[in-house]
């Protein structure tokens, strides 16, 4: 269901207040991507796998209890490491290092228009 042209004011209004208010946080937004995020937190889980093999290897022989422990932070990390590869593979083809010119030309957003309001009248135009 498409904005109404008030909501549609509404929402650029409050953008416009936060790009003045914050621009840190607005800069953060604009860049992160599904795939900066997901590589993040893939990274974290590769460091928590290997310290997971780290426990395991020299402390099982010592103590069962941090072995088990070891091989439950690798699970863990393997779980998150596994559902954000999913979600990089579920990401769109312009997230794929396409600069915010390349987008801006691509989708018209020199135009200062929100994304969602040029998608909802490409919707309404049947493109």
């Amino acid at each position: 269901m498409p904005l109404s042209e008030h909501e549609q004011r509404v929402l650029q209004q409050l953008e416009q207040s936060l790009r003045i208010d914050d621009p840190a946080f607005d800069k953060k937004v604009r860049e992160t991507t599904v795939y900066s995020h997901a590589g993040r937190r893939i990274r974290w889980a590769l460091l928590g796998f290997i310290a997971g093999m780290a426990i395991l290897i020299t402390c099982f022989a010592s103590s069962v209890f941090l072995g088990l422990l070891g091989v439950g932070v690798m699970f863990a990390s393997g779980i998150v490491i596994e559902r954000n590869l999913r979600l990089m593979g579920r990401a769109s083809i312009f997230d794929l290092g396409l600069t915010r010119q390349a987008r801006a030309a691509t989708e018209g957003a020199q135009t200062g228009t929100p994304p969602w309001v040029r998608w909802t009248r490409r919707n309404q135009s049947g493109e």
